[in-house]
């Protein structure tokens, strides 16, 4: 029977040097009340110090929430995670070099706790073959105090794979939304499952404590044994939270519709028809469709895909899904990212990869901050800048398709267009399309070799990977090939010898009919 205890005497079972793993996805439930009263501990006693923490999301706010209660001098000594755009403070430490970092696959990491508590060595799978995690370039070391090796190159069967090395927890620290009296956890005003039963069968199975911290506290065996989403076999210690420290993401108290308790009315009116570089590149995305194409959306112009779906008529041909669980419905952006309203399905976010990383993606849309000749991508480090890879590599790497979108350059780029024609007013200071990435975190060479369909789409162009490198395939009516896309790139690309015009519909004020090209 799990213990519920004060959050002040959950935190004492954690001790020096201990694993801690968190559950939850960036602001999504997050066990803040746990997290904080930990950091206090240490802040008043100057115990637990020398921690490594074990979080597969950037559990945080960029407002001093979530991990970065942990984030105090000498209360981490190793951190791995996937993505830490949320936690700024820590990527201050990492960059700094006062705590060992590793950077890996969000995918990878969901998937290393489940093996971690099947009593495996560790994970074995393509997820990360020659990007910064492969063990040949940097082996997943976010920086140079970091020197243990935790990912190798392993063969099967004539094949390489990479080996993830299992992490056993001493501590779990996840949430829920009721517990019963002997720990069982239902998740019904969650917002997602995550990694929960994950996190805490590591824990478990490795020796260690579960601290679950839950909304309310209900008798034993007033819970439904089908709605249970964590046994209480694995619970050690239950926490009730105050309703301010328990809100279902860090922007929202509570919604019935991201926990799936009700659907809205989705309003399909755009409320923003300007013709931007960005609704140019979400048009030229979307022809790129198949029908009933099941697709994940990354953050920036991909989320713009829908608007143009919708008006082009296609809306129908779009099943969106989340990494963090989520299976169609409308996906939400901002800092309730990874949850949705109206979807069809909930899974857990391990679930989730195990369907991305079989290639059950039709096409992803993702960003592209940087580009090579070789068509690598580097979305994860930017000089001192380090946001980490999050699940990018499990989408770009097992999706039937992917279609990077993003500007060609940066940095006070004007356009005129409207009417079929672009006018490239102001070019824009800095080139996306540079000689070298600083960090491959998708490989063009990868891809290649595995006859991927790779899509890089621009306001004015648009280019495919070939054997020989990238290609430009297209351009944009009004736009001068050499002075407005080869000048503008740090090297030269291979041109088509059919080089193509971008459609004019898509320089058009009125909404492009996109049914044509989804056949």
């Amino acid at each position: 029977m799990a213990l519920v205890e004060p959050v002040e005497t959950a935190v004492e079972c954690i001790e020096d040097g201990d694993t801690v793993g968190v559950g939850g996805f960036v602001a999504v439930g997050i066990p803040e009340y746990v997290l904080e009263a930990l950091g206090d501990r240490y802040a008043e006693s100057g115990e637990p110090g020398d921690l490594t923490l074990f979080h597969p999301a950037a559990e945080g706010d960029r407002q001093g929430s979530g991990i970065s209660h942990l984030v105090r001098d000498g209360m981490l000594e190793r951190v791995l995670g996937s993505h830490w755009g949320f936690v700024p403070d820590l990527i201050e430490k990492i960059v700094a070099g006062d705590v060992e970092a590793y950077n890996l696959p969000f995918g990878a990491m969901d998937h290393l706790l489940r093996d971690t508590a099947a009593g495996k060595p560790g994970t074995i799978t393509t997820v990360g073959l020659r990007t910064f995690v492969d063990p040949r370039q940097e082996g997943a070391k976010a920086n140079d105090v970091t020197t243990e090796d935790i990912v190798e190159v392993v063969s099967l069967d004539g094949e390489e794979y990479l080996f993830y090395h299992a992490q056993p927890l001493d501590v779990a620290l996840i949430r829920a939304t009721t517990a019963d009296e002997n720990g069982n956890l239902t998740m019904e005003r969650e917002a997602l499952t995550s990694n929960m039963l994950a996190t805490a069968q590591a824990a478990h199975n490795s020796g260690g404590t579960v601290i679950a911290q839950v909304e309310r506290v209900t008798e034993a065996g007033s819970l439904s044994a089908r709605d249970i989403d964590v046994p209480g076999v694995v619970v050690d210690t239950v926490v009730e939270a105050p309703d301010s420290h328990h809100m279902q993401t860090y922007g929202e108290e509570y919604s019935g519709a991201f926990s799936g308790e009700i659907r809205v009315p989705q309003d399909d009116t755009a409320t923003d028809t300007a013709l931007t570089e960005r609704r140019i590149i979400a048009r030229r995305a979307a022809m790129e469709l198949v029908p009933d194409a099941v697709v994940n959306l990354g953050v920036g112009v991909p989320e713009t895909i829908p608007v143009v779906a919708n008006e082009g008529n296609i809306s129908e041909e779009i099943i969106q899904t989340v990494e963090a669980g989520p299976i169609g419905g409308s996906p939400s952006g901002g800092i309730s990212f990874g949850t949705a309203v109206n979807h069809e399905a909930l899974v857990t976010s391990p679930e989730q990869f195990d369907f991305y990383d079989g290639g059950g993606l039709d096409i992803g849309y993702l960003g592209m901050a940087q580009v090579d000749a070789d068509g690598n991508i580097n979305v994860s480090r930017f000089g001192s800048q380090l946001p980490g890879c999050g699940g990018f590599i499990n989408i770009t790497q097992n999706a039937e398709k992917v279609v990077f979108c993003g500007t060609l350059t940066t940095g006070g780029m004007e356009i005129d267009a409207g009417d079929g024609t672009l006018d490239i007013v102001s070019g824009g200071g800095d080139t996306k399309f540079v000689d070298e990435v600083e960090q491959i975190t998708f490989s063009g060479d990868y891809a290649v070799e595995t006859d991927q369909p790779i899509v890089y789409v621009t306001e004015r162009a648009v280019f495919e990977l070939s054997d020989s490198g990238l290609v430009l395939t297209e351009v944009a009516p009004g736009v001068d090939v050499e002075t407005e896309v080869v000048d503008r790139m740090a090297f030269d690309p291979l041109v088509a010898d059919d080089l193509d015009t971008m459609n004019p519909a898509l320089f058009r004020e009125e909404p492009m009919d996109l049914t044509e090209y989804v056949t």
